[in-house]
């Protein structure tokens, strides 16, 4: 009897492994309209997808080029129930990638601020031109 409770169990486990693990296998889509920073990296403008490869290591794939960056990031605790959105951090005409949110794919990524970043927030301070730009993911 234990020994069927415990292939039970294992086997319980198992399942739920392989639904996380296909849930990040799949990680998000998005078309990006410009071109933006992840990092010390500027990607050019195109459809990407973005997959966690483990935990808090998350990569981003131009689909078209081949362009691609791994960073880190944090949990975040927000929530994006109308489906996946990026959002990006824009300062004078750079953008900056600071989180992604999808529900879906179990991601609520929080990325830091470069140090490319933090100079363009710094600059672009007294001209008001900076704000928060939405891209739609799936």
């Amino acid at each position: 009897m234990k020994r069927i409770t415990a292939i039970a169990l294992l086997a319980i486990a198992n399942l739920a492994l392989a639904g996380t693990s296909f849930a990040q296998s799949n990680g998000v889509a998005a078309k990006v309209p410009f071109p933006f920073a992840v990092g010390d990296k500027v990607l050019p403008a195109g459809s990407y997808t973005l997959k966690p490869n483990s935990s808090h290591v998350l990569m981003i794939r131009n689909r078209d080029q081949s362009a691609a960056v791994v960073i880190l990031f944090q949990e975040d605790g927000k929530r994006s129930p109308n489906g996946g959105k990026l959002v990006f951090h824009k300062y004078g005409g750079q953008y900056f990638l600071s989180e992604v949110l999808c529900d879906s794919a179990g991601m609520h990524a929080q990325l830091p601020a470069s140090k490319r970043e933090k100079t363009a927030q710094v600059q672009q301070a007294g001209l008001g031109t900076s704000g928060e730009i939405l891209v739609a993911a799936r």
